[in-house]
């Protein structure tokens, strides 16, 4: 009986160890994904790799509400950093088009 006291207990390996990692990776890249609205060129990038790391992350089910607000979060940034990326595209198509209509209606006037 001494003997099995005595003898080590290897400890078991915690459930999800890369599943917590891509869980907590997920959720600050999608908080980083945010500031898309200020550099576009890094939030959809962030973006892309938070949902994608979410997505695998929800496996472990202690981590799945961290993962699941990493995913919701990268989304969030992704649309964020396309705001101006689309109002860039619109300037540059309108540009020319607001412009001429300026230049008509000011020399129009007496």
């Amino acid at each position: 009986m001494n003997d099995q006291m005595n003898t080590p207990v290897s400890p078991q390996p915690a459930s999800g160890g890369t599943e917590q990692t891509m869980a907590i990776v997920s959720l600050v890249a999608g908080v980083i994904s945010l500031c898309g609205i200020v550099v576009p060129i890094i939030g959809v990038p962030l973006g892309i790799v938070g949902i994608v790391l979410g997505y695998f992350g929800r496996k472990d089910a202690a981590w799945k509400t961290y993962a699941t607000v990493g995913m919701a979060l990268s989304g969030a940034g992704i649309l964020l950093s396309c705001v101006p990326i689309g109002l860039i595209a619109v300037m540059r198509l309108l540009g020319p088009k607001i412009g001429n209509t300026f230049s008509t209606i000011s020399s129009s006037l007496p």
